[in-house]
C-alpha cells in the first residue's frame, strides 16, 4: 500500500477520500449510550486532537466517501449524504448544500464517468448522494451510467419499512442478529434508493464474500444494520477493507464493546466489531472508514489482548 497527495494505492487500485463534511455533534454519552463513561479517560492518550476535542468533550468525525479507480472502473464506495434531503431526525444532516460533486471533478471524476456505486448499507449518511433533484424536484441518480450494488437483504428489509409492511421472508431479520434496537430513518430509502432501483440500475448482491467485480466482495458484518456489509478489495496481493459503519469512531478500535446510538441490532454488532478487528489485525489490510476523521484510513493493530489503531 502507498500513498500519495490524499490518495491511497492498493495494488492496481487508486482511492481517493471525496470529503462531504466534518463534524464535531457528539460527546461520549450521546454517541455511546451504553459506554462506560470512563473509557475516554483509559483511551483518551490514543485519541488526537483530530479525532477527540477535549476541550469540549466532543468526538471529531468525518463524513465522505471512497473513489476507487481500478484499470477497468470507476467506483465509489458509499455515498455519503447528499443535499437537499429532508432530514429533521438528524439535523446536521438535514437539507444540506455541500460542494461534494465538485470535490469529485476535483479529484478527476465526472458523475457520469462512475459506472459502479457499492453501497455498505442502506443509512442516510451512506446513500444520499445516490439521487439528486432535478429541475422539476424529481428525484433522480446522481450517477446516471452506474451499476449500484447493494445487498439484497437489505433492500427487502428498508423496502418493507418504507411501504409500510411488516418484514416477512427473506426481508424478516434474522433471530440470530438478537434485538433490535431502532429501525432505519423514515423517508430515505424513498429518496435515495427507490429511484436507482425504479430506474432499474440497482443490482442486488448477495453478502457472502463472493466477487461482485474486479476483485470486491461484500463480507457480513451484521448488526449496524440488518446486512451490514465490509466490502474487500483484493488487487496484486494487496488488500483493503472499507468496513462502513462496524466503527463510527477509532476509540471502538480500543473498546470494541462500544456500540453506537445507531446500531439496530447490538448484539450481533459487537460480534461483527470483534471480527472486522482480528480480520484486519491478522491479514494486515489497509482498513478504510466511514467516519473516522485525520486520513480516515489506517491499520489495525494487536497490543496484547486488544487492538490499537494506527492511522496511515
Amino acid at each position: 500500500m502507498t500513498r500519495a497527495a490524499g490518495t491511497w494505492r492498493v495494488g492496481d487500485a487508486t482511492i481517493t477520500r471525496i470529503d462531504e463534511l466534518t463534524l464535531k455533534a457528539f460527546p461520549f454519552e450521546a454517541l455511546f449510550p451504553e459506554g462506560d463513561p470512563d473509557t475516554v479517560a483509559r483511551h483518551g492518550a490514543e485519541l488526537g486532537p483530530g479525532s477527540y476535542d477535549a476541550a469540549n468533550g466532543l468526538f471529531v468525525q468525518s463524513i465522505h466517501t471512497w473513489l476507487v479507480r481500478t484499470p477497468h472502473h470507476v467506483i465509489l464506495i458509499d455515498t455519503a449524504t447528499g443535499n437537499d434531503k429532508p432530514r429533521p431526525q438528524a439535523p446536521p444532516l438535514d437539507h444540506l448544500n455541500e460542494p461534494y460533486l465538485a470535490r469529485l471533478a476535483a479529484a478527476g471524476v465526472q458523475p457520469e464517468e462512475v459506472d459502479h456505486v457499492l453501497l455498505t448499507h442502506l443509512h442516510a449518511d451512506h446513500v444520499g448522494w445516490n439521487t439528486r433533484l432535478d429541475e422539476g424536484g424529481r428525484w433522480v441518480p446522481t450517477f446516471p451510467n452506474a451499476t449500484y450494488l447493494m445487498s439484497a437483504g437489505e433492500r427487502a428489509y428498508n423496502e418493507s419499512l418504507a411501504d409500510g409492511r411488516t418484514p416477512e421472508g427473506r426481508a424478516r431479520p434474522d433471530p440470530a442478529l438478537g434485538p433490535a434496537a431502532r429501525e432505519p430513518s423514515a423517508g430515505v430509502y424513498d429518496d435515495s434508493v427507490r429511484p436507482v432501483i425504479d430506474r432499474g440500475i440497482a443490482r442486488f448482491v448477495p453478502v457472502d464474500g463472493s466477487e461482485v467485480l474486479d476483485g470486491l466482495s461484500f463480507l457480513p458484518s451484521p448488526g449496524h444494520s440488518i446486512d451490514h456489509a465490509s466490502i474487500r478489495l483484493v488487487s496484486a496481493g494487496a488488500e483493503a477493507l472499507f468496513a462502513g459503519d462496524v466503527m463510527h469512531h477509532p476509540l471502538q478500535v480500543a473498546a470494541p464493546e462500544l456500540n453506537s446510538c445507531f446500531c439496530e441490532f447490538p448484539e450481533a454488532a459487537l460480534r461483527s466489531r470483534a471480527w472486522a478487528l482480528a480480520y484486519a489485525a491478522d491479514r494486515d489490510v489497509t482498513v478504510f472508514s466511514t467516519h473516522f476523521a485525520e486520513s480516515s484510513a489506517g491499520r489495525v493493530r494487536r497490543a496484547g489482548e486488544r487492538f490499537a489503531w494506527q492511522f496511515l
